[in-house]
């Protein structure tokens, strides 16, 4: 039976819609008959924005960037679309806690997403979480804001999606309930494109090609991650967070294939893993219709043609990053604020051509190793915390 449609009328603000999660997000939503779109959000694309305000027709379009908010209220009133413009962060938060939203897609990159993504939350929405930086930061703060606000929480990335469609299905979503009988968790990951590069060719290593990921298509700075994997190591983080588990009961393996998106084990022996296309359509998909299912035009799994599924343990020394996250994830506090951070100046730095690539494992491990963890008891220390990573960190890029 082919569905096309959720159980209700339903509308979405999506954080972040010009990005390949939003993008997707809305290719999802283009065949959902009652779905409709409530905002749009970006930091600085007018264009592309543009482009999906005049198909969506959104009640609201929020610009970050105050530059090109004229072109873009410009661009709608000559099209006669009645879009209205909104600008600046904390538009942010007041389209992902109006009244008239019932879900929100957190699909903003980093830090930027947080507040946003809180307000998401305190107002009690479905969200649906591809920003794995806001939890990564926030941790229990994040996730006590949901239980306490009968927010549904769902996970977007492929890794945590599949994690939950192998657990029990309980009302509220994600819930500790959930992981009574769980051994542990695996996390699949490609290996990006460095798998199998030798260590000493890393220094050469450039954006164009870290961004060139052998499975996925995704953003420059969710890219390079990728190929430090060190989105693997802020996914591990957030796998402990989202599923109640301490990092002993986490664990990552090797597979470049990214056919198994993740797996679980049971205490009876059992292990379940869920499969798919390497396809964000899919849990998406998933997410904004849960516990429905509904079709996607993502492309079908065809396990013959695939021949071999191939596994192997991580190497944290060419990973460090991954390696960092771990260690990230067993201390908990503001340790895995302090890494984010001091990731995202890395990442950045990188980009811009400042600095090299197997470098930015280094600068995640200094500012990680000067910087004290604290308990993560309050919204400020951690902005705290992040605030001191990102100055201590350029001061190691500038410093050379």
């Amino acid at each position: 039976m082919i569905l096309n449609a959720l159980d209700r009328d339903a509308s979405i603000t999506i954080l972040g819609s010009t990005g390949s999660i939003g993008e997707s997000t809305l290719a999802v939503a283009r065949k959902i008959e009652n779905l409709s779109v409530f905002a749009l959000t970006a930091k600085s694309n007018v264009t592309t924005l543009l482009r999906q305000c005049l198909e969506f027709n959104p009640r609201y379009a929020v610009l970050v960037d105050t530059q090109g908010a004229d072109t873009l209220a410009e661009g709608l009133r000559s099209a006669g679309c009645e879009t209205k413009v909104l600008v600046g962060r904390e538009a942010l938060e007041q389209v992902a806690s109006d009244s008239q939203v019932d879900m929100v897609m957190a699909a903003i990159v980093g830090a930027a997403g947080l507040a946003a993504t809180l307000a998401a939350a305190k107002s009690g929405k479905r969200l649906l979480l591809a920003n794995k930086e806001a939890l990564v930061m926030t941790g229990d703060i994040l996730m006590d804001a949901a239980r306490q606000n009968g927010s549904t929480l769902l996970p977007i990335d492929s890794e945590h999606n599949a994690i939950f469609q192998c657990l029990p299905t309980v009302a509220e979503g994600i819930g500790a309930s959930q992981v009574k009988f769980v051994e542990k968790i695996v996390l699949t990951a490609s290996g990006g494109p460095f798998l199998d590069t030798p260590l000493d060719q890393f220094a050469a290593i450039t954006p164009a090609q870290a961004c060139a990921h052998p499975v996925w298509s995704m953003g420059s700075k969710i890219s390079v991650d990728s190929a430090t994997m060190m989105n693997k190591g802020l996914e591990f983080i957030e796998a402990c967070f989202l599923f109640s588990l301490p990092a002993g009961q986490v664990e990552v393996i090797i597979h470049p294939q990214s056919i198994i998106h993740s797996m679980v084990h049971y205490s009876d022996g059992s292990v379940l893993a869920q499969m798919a296309s390497p396809d964000m359509r899919v849990p998406i998909a998933h997410c904004i219709a849960w516990p429905q299912r509904i079709t996607t035009e993502a492309p079908r799994l065809d396990l013959a043609s695939a021949k071999t599924l191939e596994f192997r343990e991580p190497d944290l020394v060419r990973f460090r990053c991954l390696s960092l996250g771990i260690e990230a994830a067993r201390v908990r506090g503001t340790a895995p604020a302090l890494l984010n951070a001091a990731n995202e100046e890395a990442v950045s730095a990188f980009l811009a051509g400042r600095l090299r690539f197997d470098r930015i494992a280094e600068i995640n491990a200094d500012v990680m190793a000067q910087i004290p963890c604290e308990p993560a008891a309050s919204l400020d220390i951690i902005i705290d915390a992040d605030s001191r990573a990102r100055l201590l960190a350029n001061s190691l890029i500038n410093n050379g």
